[in-house]
């Protein structure tokens, strides 16, 4: 993960300033920095999504192909996650800082978004036991301010409403076999509902309070992080503890529900950009990662 240094002076301006409730940059404790989403900006993939979070910006692209399904559920789909560390983000994640970084990630977003209560994995079956879509997930960081998981996880859940996986048609040959046909009209298409996808929370412990998208400066102030996976109805469907340092029960409780009723309030003005992003159609400006 990157890291900043910050000096004693630095570290004490920071912890004053939170414990009462005011940050460097004007925000409560609890608040985002400024957010943009934009879906559809790779070309070449069934769905993508670039979103910036203060000065960390994640690229995510999302194809679909026809795998086997797993032994155990057998009428379900799956994802796999593949986290890029550009070292072009920052000089840590050069050689293998990055390629850790990205498999901590990769297996944080796995037990996140993998699992029937966030995506609809039965939808993704084609013919159980024998077809079903795989969705493999590639995330890019491109700039990297701290806060990456929320980015990561808002970026996933936009890359996922813009997915679109081609119909499928089964057939018989003369042998009685099944055969998979895909449908060649590009508008011909399934979309997933995301309504359920979780979005990550992730509180940072400083001092005796804690925040809601910790910056660089911030992060080095924190003994330890809680990272939340929240669905819109306000469930937690996965929790995590980062850092070296140790959180009692009641900050657990603190953060946790901080982290719910952050959480909640997030999805819904994320949903409402989406579609009215999809209302404009063609008309839609398309900024572009290099944007």
């Amino acid at each position: 993960m990157a890291r900043v240094k910050v000096s004693e002076a630095e570290k004490v301006y920071i912890l004053h300033g939170i414990r009462d409730d005011l940050r460097v940059d004007g925000r409560s404790c609890e608040d985002y920095r400024h957010m943009e989403v934009e879906t559809d900006v790779v070309s070449n993939t069934d769905g993508s999504a670039r979103v910036s979070l203060g000065h960390t910006a994640v690229l995510v692209g999302i194809k679909a192909e026809i795998g086997k399904p797993r032994p155990l559920v057998p009428d379900e789909g799956y994802l796999e996650f593949f986290v890029d560390c550009s070292a072009n983000a920052t000089p840590e994640f050069e050689g293998r800082g990055g390629e850790e970084l990205g498999i901590e990630l990769s297996n944080t977003l796995y037990r996140v978004f993998n699992n029937r209560s966030s995506v609809d994995l039965k939808s993704l079956c084609i013919s159980a036991g024998e077809h079903c879509w795989v969705l493999y997930v590639d995330v890019l960081l491109l700039q990297c301010d701290g806060n990456l998981y929320d980015a990561i996880s808002v970026a996933i859940k936009a890359a996922l409403f813009n997915t679109k996986i081609p119909r499928v048609h089964m057939s018989s040959d003369e042998e009685g076999g099944k055969e998979v046909e895909l449908s060649d009209d590009p508008f011909d298409c399934v979309r997933l509902n995301v309504e359920s996808v979780p979005c990550i929370v992730t509180l940072c412990k400083v001092g005796h309070r804690h925040v809601v998208d910790a910056t660089l400066q911030e992060k080095a102030c924190s003994v330890a992080s809680l990272i939340i996976a929240v669905t819109h109805r306000g469930t937690v469907t996965c929790a995590k503890k980062m850092g070296g340092g140790s959180l009692d029960p009641e900050s657990i409780f603190e953060m946790t529900e901080a982290g719910k009723r952050v959480g909640k309030a997030l999805h819904a003005p994320l949903m409402k950009l989406l579609q009215q992003e999809e209302s404009l159609g063609k008309k839609r400006q398309k900024v572009g990662f290099l944007g």
